[in-house]
């Protein structure tokens, strides 16, 4: 989802791009190898197990793509001098802050599998490759993969009486074209660290909900309910929240506000 469109994005670059049938991340020789071969002044990771109730059962492949397939990245780019930028998430975080999470927050890899895989992978990135920039992101939606907004437009069509959403977990709604443009602005610095990259502006799933049918002109009935009425595998943060102090720091331009956001993905989608 993000990956497509970086791809799309970012084609003005010369790009080399590689899907899993291409590079398999967890084979650290293949890695080092073709970092060797291609030389890339930049490498963006955007490769991630994400699913975050299958981490849960499939803890090895979790690992070995989170985890390990970050540390191949770091290994291979600080052997060639390649600048490293990858993805990571909010569930780094505990979940449970009444505030937004920053930058410089602790973070210790959370309460799920997904979590504590993402955090091993930044740390293996901050040990092993200096040249480095992590952009953690939470609650993105986009084009070419599943995600929350075409979700809740597949529930409308069956015509449901309602659909209940949760409504005690809260986040930043962010789309894959706001974080693209975040990454452009990015590979004009030099920094190295941490960067939070979500939408301005805050909302439940409710919420979120509630917006995607009002701006998609549907009158589809929005019931609240709670975590615990959804018993999923691997616990959700209560908290995705991420506040952006970097981004105000390198005098980057804000990110735009959530539902500007999701009004332009609407126009292009439905």
């Amino acid at each position: 989802m993000l990956g497509t469109e970086l791809a799309s994005k970012l084609s003005s670059h010369d790009l080399l791009l590689t899907g899993r049938s291409d590079l398999d991340i967890s084979n650290e020789n293949a890695v080092l190898n073709f970092c060797k071969q291609n030389k890339p002044d930049t490498v963006i990771n955007s490769a991630a197990f994400t699913n975050v109730d299958a981490c849960e059962t499939e803890k090895d492949l979790a690992w070995m793509v989170n985890a390990w397939g970050c540390r191949n990245l770091a290994l291979a780019c600080s052997t060639v001098g390649s600048r490293l930028i990858s993805i990571s998430t909010d569930y780094v975080f505990e979940g449970d802050s009444s505030r937004p999470y920053h930058e410089f927050d602790v973070a210790n890899g959370g309460k799920t599998v997904y979590g504590q895989t993402k955090f091993a992978g930044e740390q293996f990135i901050r040990q092993l490759c200096p040249n480095h920039l992590i952009v953690r992101i939470a609650w993105l939606y986009g084009s070419n993969g599943k995600n929350f907004v075409d979700t809740m437009l597949s529930l409308a069509e069956k015509n449901l009486s309602e659909i209940k959403v949760v409504n005690d977990q809260i986040g930043n709604p962010t789309s894959t074209s706001a974080v693209t443009y975040l990454i452009k602005d990015l590979l004009r610095t030099d920094y190295k660290g941490v960067v939070h990259g979500t939408c301005e502006g805050s909302a439940t799933w409710y919420d979120f909900a509630k917006t995607i049918f009002e701006l998609s002109g549907l009158h589809q009935k929005v019931v609240p309910c709670t975590s615990k009425e959804f018993v999923r595998p691997a616990p959700r943060p209560s908290n995705s929240r991420l506040e952006k102090r970097v981004i105000q720091m390198l005098g980057l331009a804000p990110m735009p506000e959530w539902k500007e956001e999701l009004a332009k993905y609407l126009k292009t989608s439905i």
